[in-house]
């Protein structure tokens, strides 16, 4: 095996340039991971407009990672060498106070490989064997590197607390929007709006289950009230980092019911309708990352209750990254889940 080994960096907006990295030797609980897929993130697509509120440039990209384990550290006991895994790529100190009550997605000390100058988009990459899980049989690996984003949608549903037949609507379709209502139609959700700008994305939504709305040609409030008999969704999802559908996300729900924030601001103050907290009696909620959420995300792609494989539109080379991103930013965004392939 080679001494180094090409990692992606974003080292100016738009600019993606690979860095060689030193092949160290692993900890007593690590392992390295051979990759074999990783997809890009809507993270990595504001890291690469150097927009990331967490990630000033030069920034490591790629978290949503899939791959083989190919060595292991001398305590690893978990996994083994050959075994086929997906990696959540978080990073928590496992001692603060929301550590030790399980909650290591609100850790004092989060982070994420990537922040931390290890990218997704590379041969090799070293993890801790807590945050890698083993992939069954029938999950592909370019499957696999969508567990992450996944999760993503499953921790939000998870919040929101949907029941059985509650209506939803959901701002914004890329990846983690389809993901979004992909998850809710397993929970039992009812109708659920899904609401975008660009007509491949709706179309997708469509062919999921999902009602598309396109916030161009139609008014989306008018149309959820009168959908909904004036009353509202019970639940609705902010999944783009924008001003104007964080607005409309409050302002489509019923009385009583929350909203749920998923997306990254690249603008963090915005102005929201305040007075509707107090007239509906409504919730803003968070929602960060993802907790104990893999095994549930694998779960429901190894049943076949989520299909990832129509998410992904587009499969290329590490050499062809740099294209991949300019796939994920042109003006149509037909492209909704790019998987860059490695070590193929």
């Amino acid at each position: 095996m080679q001494e180094t080994y090409p990692m992606a960096f974003v080292i100016a907006p738009s600019t993606v340039e690979f860095r060689e990295r030193k092949l160290l030797p692993l900890r007593r609980h690590e392992v390295l991971v051979k990759v074999k897929a990783a997809s890009i993130c809507g993270s990595d697509l504001h890291i690469f407009k150097g927009r990331h509120p967490s990630a000033p440039l030069p920034a490591a990209i790629g978290h949503e990672i899939c791959g083989e384990i190919i060595r292991v550290g001398h305590e690893v006991t978990w996994v083994k060498e050959g075994d086929r895994v997906a990696v959540e790529p978080v990073i928590a100190c496992g001692k603060c106070h929301f550590c030790q009550r399980g909650e290591y997605h609100l850790c004092l000390n989060i982070s994420f490989q990537y922040r931390q100058g290890q990218g997704g988009f590379t041969p090799y990459f070293v993890a801790e064997e807590r945050w890698v899980h083993k992939l069954p049989a029938n999950i592909s690996y370019a499957e696999g590197a969508l567990l992450e984003p996944l999760s993503v949608a499953v921790h939000a549903v998870r919040r929101s607390g949907l029941q059985f037949g509650q209506t939803s609507a959901i701002f914004g379709g890329g990846a983690i929007g389809l993901l979004l209502l992909m998850v809710i139609k397993q929970a039992g959700g009812g109708d659920c709006f899904i609401v975008d700008l660009h007509p491949h994305r709706l179309e997708t939504a469509q062919m999921l289950g999902g009602i598309p709305l396109n916030n161009r040609e139609v008014d989306v409030l008018k149309y959820i009230d009168a959908a909904t008999a004036s009353l509202g969704v019970d639940r609705s999802f902010e999944a783009v980092g924008v001003a104007p559908t964080l607005a409309q996300s409050l302002q489509v729900l019923k009385k009583g019911s929350t909203a749920i924030l998923v997306g990254i601001f690249e603008e963090p103050a915005v102005s929201i309708p305040a007075n509707l907290f107090v007239q509906r009696e409504i919730t803003l909620s968070g929602s960060q990352g993802y907790c104990w959420d893999f095994p549930r995300a694998i779960d429901l792609v190894s049943s076949g209750k989520v299909h990832l494989q129509p998410l992904i539109t587009h499969s290329l080379p590490l050499e062809s990254l740099q294209q991949a991103f300019k796939l994920l930013t042109a003006p149509r965004r037909e492209a909704i889940k790019v998987v860059v392939t490695i070590n193929d």
